[in-house]
């Protein structure tokens, strides 16, 4: 085999010599692993590993008898070719919009409810605009689209298309009939009345005007300590010790 040069054919040529069947196992087990060495990008799994030994017995043409942690492989499956896959032959003719294009228009044609119908097939000929845009460099034009759904649909939305022709597209799509509108009308609801919504205009007032009556509380604390204080002359206590103590001093100085 190529891919793990001459000297690892010359290796496993040596092994079928070996009389030992020990020794022949031991030098098996060794030569698998530089095998592996001589590839290390390849993943270290089941899978790998049981390749490394097929190709060891491909090597030395099957006839290596060594005590191998999988069983060797049959001369008749190597080079038969792999079976074919199945491919699903689906007859589309136009496939530029896919298989689920048409799976899209068989649920379409099942709704019963009018609206929800308009609705649907108003996604699809969006959908059918998205992917022709994809495929050609032209914009379609409505009337290739509503055409190429009417033939594809085989007819049976021929009142709906000449509605929509007549009126034009239905801005809702199916999902959100019924489930995002009413969802998000009540989370519209609940945010009016959260009672833990700190940007409601009503209290904006309150807890300003009990702001500023604190600080004020707090500057005319402030402000009698300071009064009250025997050292300061401006307040009571002060002055008075300054009178006692300019009268001792006339005295003392008569």
């Amino acid at each position: 085999m190529k891919e793990y040069g001459s000297n690892v054919q010359k290796l496993a040529d040596h092994l079928g010599t070996m009389q030992d069947p020990e020794k022949r196992t031991l030098y098996a087990h060794i030569l698998v692993e530089l095998m592996r060495q001589i590839h290390p990008n390849m993943r270290d799994g089941q899978d790998y590993s049981q390749k490394l030994w097929d190709d060891l017995y491909i090597m030395t043409n099957f006839n290596l008898d060594v005590q191998s942690p999988f069983p060797p492989p049959s001369p008749e499956s190597v080079g038969k070719k792999p079976l074919q896959v199945p491919y699903n032959q689906n007859h589309l003719k136009y496939r530029q919009y896919g298989e689920n294009v048409q799976l899209l228009v068989e649920k379409a044609a099942a709704l019963t409810d009018r609206d929800e119908k308009l609705a649907f097939i108003s996604y699809l000929v969006r959908l059918m605009r998205n992917l022709y845009s994809t495929w050609n460099r032209d914009n379609p034009e409505d009337e290739v689209i509503f055409a190429q759904l009417a033939d594809i649909s085989g007819g049976r939305f021929k009142e709906e298309l000449e509605h929509l022709k007549t009126n034009g597209l239905v801005e809702s799509t199916p999902r959100d009939k019924g489930t995002n509108i009413d969802r998000n009308r009540s989370q519209n609801q609940m945010r009016h009345f959260n009672p833990n919504n700190n940007n409601r205009p009503q209290n904006a007032g309150g807890g300003n005007r009990n702001n500023n009556s604190n600080n004020n509380n707090r500057n005319n604390n402030n402000n009698k300590n300071r009064n009250n204080r025997p050292g300061n002359g401006n307040g009571n206590g002060g002055g008075n010790l300054g009178n006692n103590n300019n009268g001792n001093r006339r005295n003392n100085g008569r």
